[in-house]
């Protein structure tokens, strides 16, 4: 059986072939204090597989095996050029573009595993886990900083400024590139602003990037 992939697609009509998809925490101190936690001092790096994407206009499906799965809105930064060992000087020279997306966590699950010391994979990684808008190209949107916001039917529930996180986008990418060697096609998920809730069946969900791309999803339980 072969199962579809979703691509990276662009706004202005190119598609990429999606890769791994790397996802930092604890990136904005507010979002840090509202989960009783602190600011790192190395940034938390945590993996989903290309399965996770979504598609923009499309549905999110919520996994039966969790009652409290969050949102968490984040700038995506996707990169068009292998980077190995990369200074953050030379970091941005490999981005391809910037979308806007949700790196949906399973609070619960997650929970069960912290206190059991277990990895957070099953509640940050599953199929669907990354629902993502279209991709603006680096040469149409720049390097920012960038506003992102996301709204649950029709509500402000997050919003923050790229501005505001404790590391930037070219850090983000030299660090991950020293650790793992990155590859076109792989994408930094570069943290979420404070404001993290439960979504439900049935929630209207929209995800901007202010100026540049927006994605609309509905929310249901995974058929």
């Amino acid at each position: 059986m072969t199962l579809p992939r979703t691509p990276w697609t662009f706004t202005d009509g190119h598609t990429l072939d999606v890769g791994t998809l790397y996802c930092i925490g604890r990136n904005y101190a507010a979002h840090a204090a509202e989960m009783g936690a602190q600011v790192p001092s190395d940034p938390i790096v945590f993996l989903k597989p290309p399965a996770a994407v979504v598609a923009g206009d499309t549905a999110i499906d919520l996994p039966s095996w969790s009652a409290d799965v969050h949102h968490e809105v984040e700038l995506v930064v996707v990169l068009g050029t292998d980077l190995d060992n990369a200074d953050p000087a030379a970091a941005l020279d490999a981005v391809a573009g910037y979308a806007v997306g949700l790196d949906l966590t399973a609070r619960d699950v997650q929970a069960g595993a912290k206190q059991r010391g277990e990895p957070w994979a099953v509640a940050k990684s599953w199929k669907g886990s990354a629902p993502v808008s279209h991709v603006v190209p680096r040469s149409t949107s720049g390097d920012g900083p960038f506003e992102i916001s996301l709204d649950v039917n029709g509500q402000r529930r997050q919003y923050g400024s790229t501005a505001q996180m404790e590391r930037s986008i070219a850090t983000l990418i030299a660090f991950c590139s020293r650790l793992f060697s990155l590859r076109a096609g792989d994408a930094i998920f570069t943290g979420t602003p404070q404001g993290v809730a439960r979504l439900q069946p049935g929630d209207a969900v929209a995800l901007h990037l202010h100026g540049l791309i927006h994605a609309h999803f509905t929310c249901r339980s995974a058929p």
